[in-house]
């Protein structure tokens, strides 16, 4: 069993910058591919960035490619994610989620962000 808590949402303004961070606990830690997802309010969830365990494989939206950026400590069990120049459509809750494969097993509650215009 993996518990995920995300924390650095907020209420930022258009091209501020936001860094969410996501801490793993319980088993099995290391192996997992870890992702980011976010629900904009009134839309559906949406895949936002994937890394594998390693790192050497990573994936982003075209909405967020080149302002966004995914990385890994596992030595911290911490996934974040490096927002830059947010924009209005930013807007909506993340949450970080781990898995194998294309499958998500383990997510976390999730953090608001709200980007201003």
């Amino acid at each position: 069993q993996v518990q995920l808590v995300e924390s650095g949402g907020g209420l930022v303004q258009t091209g501020d910058s936001l860094r969410l961070s996501c801490v793993a606990s319980g088993r099995h830690y290391a192996t997992y591919v870890a992702a980011w997802f976010r629900q904009p309010p009134g839309k559906e969830r949406e895949s936002v960035a994937t890394i594998s365990w390693s790192g050497d494989s990573i994936w982003y939206a075209d909405s967020v490619k080149g302002r966004f950026t995914i990385s890994r400590d596992n030595s911290k069990r911490t996934v974040y994610l490096q927002m830059n120049d947010l924009k209005p459509e930013d807007t909506a809750v993340y949450y970080c989620a781990y898995g194998l494969g294309n499958t998500y097993t383990y997510w976390g509650q999730g953090t608001r962000v709200t980007v201003s215009s």
